[in-house]
């Protein structure tokens, strides 16, 4: 088997992909969220570094699997640890979330931290499950030991 023209064809491949030719249309964009999440004001944190955090969704409609996904960060650290993720209903109505991650022991302390929390749906363009942000929100909560 020849590898030149192999190694061509990846090559328009990625060239497509870096222009932008296999983007999701316009109407997936990342700017234009189509949801909301909040995110409420105190989480726990357990004995064993299990966090648990918790909020509200709601989005409209969708055509692929949706998830809320959340992340903590504490202090003067830049490192964001995913905290769980939980799958979401697309219909309209608002709904409940709580996700719970298991954290390096002594990686959270009570007290201030910052939580993100993302509405993610993975649609397909072109063949490929391609992320469509339905609602992003980050605040900081209180932490208290559970």
């Amino acid at each position: 088997m020849r590898v030149r023209p192999l190694l061509g064809a990846a090559a328009g491949a990625a060239l497509l992909l870096l222009t932008g030719a296999g983007a999701a249309p316009a109407g997936a964009s990342v700017l234009a969220p189509t949801g909301s999440v909040t995110v409420d004001a105190g989480g726990g944190i357990a004995a064993d570094g299990t966090v648990t955090l918790s909020g509200t969704y709601r989005c409209a409609s969708s055509s692929g699997p949706v998830f809320v996904s959340s992340s903590l960060s504490q202090g003067v650290s830049t490192t964001r640890h995913g905290i769980g993720g939980t799958r979401a209903v697309c219909d309209g109505a608002e709904h409940r979330w709580v996700n719970t991650g298991r954290a390096a022991l002594g990686a959270f302390v009570a007290g201030t931290a910052h939580v993100e929390a993302t509405v993610m749906e993975l649609r397909t363009f072109s063949g490929l499950p391609l992320p469509t942000f339905h609602a992003v929100r980050g605040q900081d909560i209180t932490l208290t030991q559970a």
